[in-house]
């Protein structure tokens, strides 16, 4: 059986029996601060065995994406060397709410495993809990199993093993595991083997049943829930190896294809080898296990950061670009490998489908980042790493690694990892003492800021009449903060019509003014905490302003005027992506700023040119209708229950604005709108772009911001059409064709390039003497000139071929950048190797690289030098084959 037939044909049987098949939850965890990543079946569930939570159906079965990677469940470091352990794994499992207990979780596993897998009953060995002090003996488990196994196969265990809590308190309950016997053939390092209880895989558990049916106390005592629940469960990539008779998981169908890309790409196939950590099979396995991780975190809407779960990615991204390195991959990647996952995970978890672009892209990006902190960085290291040897220490200093970890952004590991093979150490305990002062500071001043500025509130009842009146003719000063005498003030007033941000919907800007000379500019304005007033923050142009002052408080209406305009419009851009992609669409974040809107919202795909014209289309349809947009407060549940949207990111009181426009749309929303949808204008989508997977972003524009943009756009097209002489509706035709006589003279120009460097000599070939014979072998080293990378790559093959045995090595400049190539015929890679030249060498023009023992290439900055390291190369391949 295939994985995926494993994990579909689970999920039916348990369909069969009544099961609700509960989609995979996201590895982010829903209102669980306790959690990094979802790391277990049940955690969906959990206010399930809680008793918080009521739902539909009291069985359930899932296959549960699940991340492994911190706390006491970290098997990050592991991953590789190990051909079992995973970062990112599948629970499959099934759940009783209150419905069937032991009597029937126990037989639907024996069925399963027996029946519909055909697994040999000979080789399952059930266990129960033996009993532990107050906690009984497993009696009914032991008597249900001795349906199906003699008693001398089912194994007792203890606490460790056989006993499972969700916490210090709260439901507990006694377990149920299978293992699977894999044969004497597999190896035991014990004189014995302890059978279920020993360190070697000869048994491997494959299904554990968790029967909650305690709740433990404060005091530790046990009482009985009133509800007993089944929690069960076993990992996919665990029992497709057993199915699938392979002792290691990476031999299975879920990893072949990841690590068969992988070999492709680095011109090796996956050999299945234990180690040594150094063996290249070490660095497919990791690449493999964290490419679907990677894949899985970025498809659920993280990305890489230096904190929190970001980091947690980031971190598994950059170990899997440094396993990269070490298969001589020089330039990024892991971006093409997505598509691989995908193509074998989307089927049971579309979302990887939808967010397929999206995720290869931060992929791509996150890997053009990491080249470039060791562009910057990794020169520092070595120069690092030689001070050290010459000094004759043996650990790095911890202050120079840390600032190449904080400044230059080089990963520890990294640094451990390369100093290692030098035979160079770091303190890592040195180095997390500096670590967490660098938290210690980071919070202290944190704490300052927000000490600072918690000074400048004011309590008091906030009033706001911006809803109704643009102006205030006499509004006092309740207190105004700031350096006597200055210009920039925070101010206070007793009512304003200024809007505070919030929403998304920027701040009102306008004027202080008094008869006593006073004019004030009002630049943006602060939201106090919960109890305070909003502050305005004021550059004052002549006059004085101080405490107790009576001002007029203007809002400068034309700014205000067009954010409203676009805050409507955002309003009408919601209910119209609803209406054309589908009900999934909901607002993820906003900006409506005056000059222009910005419209975050969930959706799985880019939009086609149609679907956005006709978006822009249905918005422009409201708007040319003038229908009246009627804002009134009610009662948040009414407004509800009438069908009214919340807003992302918005927390709402008892009492709610709703923002009506006609029988269209239906929102929550504290802003300011137009009176009538006529009042917008036309409206215009300016850009369209993914801000994270299955999450689109939407740029627009409207009212006179609007008219601009189609007469730009307009213009433009006029000066392109009298430009190539042609009528605006052939444009199109006239310039795919220039484009195609541009390629085809752009290759043809490559061409002529590469025959002239074929040649030796001329515009872009060599000069005399950089093709030499050393003993039975060949040295072509040769500067070149004008030739891009791909190009430059293919000329030494070309030349590797045409000398049969030898080296060449090429280097060639354009636009101020070098670029260094090194082939080395197979035959001489047991004397000279490819990727050690190009190590030694690139650091001559100031750039670093490497690559396989037959093939190598590296980036560098300084052309200047170009010569030098054409003459060290001679010398280094004429040492090596003498």
């Amino acid at each position: 059986m295939t994985a995926k037939q494993i994990r579909r044909s689970f999920l039916e049987y348990f369909a069969q029996r009544g099961h609700t098949i509960v989609p995979s939850s996201s590895l982010v965890p829903a209102d669980d601060p306790t959690l990094l990543f979802t790391n277990a079946g049940m955690n969906q569930f959990k206010d399930l065995f809680l008793g918080k939570e009521k739902r539909a159906y009291r069985r359930a079965a899932s296959s549960q994406k699940c991340m492994r990677v911190s706390g006491k469940h970290n098997d990050l470091d592991t991953v590789g060397p190990s051909l079992r352990h995973h970062t990112f794994f599948e629970m499959l499992g099934n759940f009783s709410f209150g419905d069937y207990f032991k009597q029937d979780a126990i037989p639907f596993a024996w069925e399963l495993l027996t029946k519909v897998w055909g697994l040999d009953e000979a080789r399952l060995f059930p266990s129960v809990f033996k009993g532990d002090g107050h906690i009984p003996r497993d009696e009914e488990s032991f008597g249900i199993w001795q349906r199906f196994v003699p008693a001398a196969r089912i194994a007792e265990l203890g606490i460790d093993d056989n006993f499972w809590s969700m916490g210090d308190t709260g439901p507990c309950g006694r377990c149920s595991e299978i293992y699977f016997f894999r044969g004497h053939d597999v190896p035991c390092s014990e004189p014995v083997c302890r059978t279920l209880e020993c360190s070697c895989d000869r048994y491997i558990e494959i299904w554990n049943n968790v029967f909650m049916e305690f709740d433990r106390q404060p005091d530790g005592t046990l009482t009985s829930l009133p509800a007993l629940c089944v929690d069960t469960g076993m990992g996919l990539e665990r029992i497709t190896s057993v199915i699938q008779g392979q002792l290691a998981t990476y031999d299975t169908d879920l990893f072949s294809p990841i690590l068969a890309a992988i070999g492709r790409a680095a011109g090796r196939q996956y050999t299945a080898a234990p180690g040594p950590l150094d063996h290249p099979d070490v660095s497919m396995r990791v690449i493999a296990d964290h490419l679907r991780a990677m894949t899985f975190i970025i498809g659920d809407g993280v990305l890489p950061q230096n904190e929190g779960r970001g980091y947690v990615l980031r971190k598994i991204m950059r170990r899997a670009m440094r396993h990269g390195k070490k298969l001589g991959f020089t330039e990024p990647v892991l971006h093409t490998f997505v598509s691989v996952v995908v193509d074998e995970m989307g089927e049971a978890y579309p979302e990887l489908v939808a967010g397929r672009q999206s995720i290869a892209r931060t992929v791509r990006s996150e890997e053009d980042r990491f080249d470039a902190v060791l562009t910057s960085g990794l020169p520092r290291l070595e120069e690092l790493i030689e001070r050290t040897l010459k000094a004759g220490a043996f650990l790095l200093p911890t202050d120079d690694v840390f600032k190449l970890y904080d400044s230059f952004g080089i990963p520890l590991d990294f640094i451990q990892d390369v100093a290692g093979q030098r035979g160079v150490g770091v303190d890592p305990n040195a180095f997390e003492q500096l670590m967490q002062g660098q938290r210690d500071r980071a919070r202290a001043s944190a704490k300052f800021g927000a000490d600072e500025g918690s000074q400048n509130q004011h309590q008091g009842q906030d009033r706001f009449v911006g809803y109704e009146h643009t102006l205030v003719p006499d509004a006092q000063v309740v207190m105004a903060a700031g350096p006597a005498g200055g210009q920039d003030l925070e101010v206070w007033l007793d009512q304003t019509p200024f809007y505070v941000e919030s929403g998304g919907q920027v701040s009102d800007v306008g004027e202080l003014t008094n008869a006593a000379g006073l004019r004030a500019r009002v630049v943006g304005v602060r939201k106090g905490p919960a109890g305070h007033m909003r502050a305005h923050k004021v550059h004052v142009l002549s006059g004085h302003l101080k405490t107790g002052d009576r001002v007029t408080a203007h809002v400068d209406e034309y700014t205000r005027n067009a954010t409203r305009r676009n805050h409507t419009a955002t309003h009408l851009l919601h209910a119209a992506l609803r209406q054309r992609l589908g009900s999934h669409v909901h607002q993820k974040g906003s900006l409506v700023a005056p000059d222009r809107l910005r419209f975050d919202f969930t959706h799985d795909a880019p939009l086609s040119p149609e679907e956005r014209r006709d978006i822009e289309r249905i918005v422009n349809e409201q708007i040319f209708r003038n229908t009246p947009v009627v804002t009134e407060e009610q009662n948040t549940a009414d407004a509800m229950k009438a069908g009214a949207m919340a807003l992302f990111g918005e927390k709402y009181g008892d009492r709610v604005r709703v923002v009506t426009v006609g029988d269209f749309s239906m929102e929550l929303c504290g802003g300011t709108h137009v009176r009538a949808t006529g009042d917008i204008g036309p409206f215009v989508i300016t850009e369209e772009s993914g801000v994270a997977a299955g999450v689109r972003r939407l740029e627009a524009l409207t009212g006179e911001g609007a008219i601009a943009h189609i007469q730009a756009q307009a213009a433009a097209l006029d000066r392109l059409v009298h430009a190539i002489g042609t009528p605006a509706d052939r444009a199109v035709d006239a310039i795919a064709k220039l484009q195609a006589d541009a390629r085809r003279l752009a290759r043809d120009n490559e061409q002529l390039k590469m025959k002239l460097a074929l040649g030796g000599g001329g515009t872009g070939g060599g000069q005399a003497g950089d093709e030499v014979a050393i003993g039975d072998a060949t040295l072509v080293a040769r500067r070149v000139s004008g030739l891009e990378k791909g190009a430059l790559r293919t000329l030494s093959d070309s030349l590797r071929d045409r000398i049969k045995r030898g080296v060449v090595v090429l280097v060639g400049d354009a636009d101020g950048k070098v670029q260094l190539v090194a082939s080395v015929s197979k035959d001489l890679t047991d004397r000279i190797k490819a990727g050690q030249l190009v190590k030694e060498l690139a650091p001559i023009v100031g750039g670093s690289g490497g690559g396989r023992p037959d093939f190598a290439e590296a980036g560098g900055k300084d052309a200047s030098r170009i010569d030098a390291l054409l003459a060290a190369a001679r010398e280094s391949v004429a040492k090596a084959l003498a």
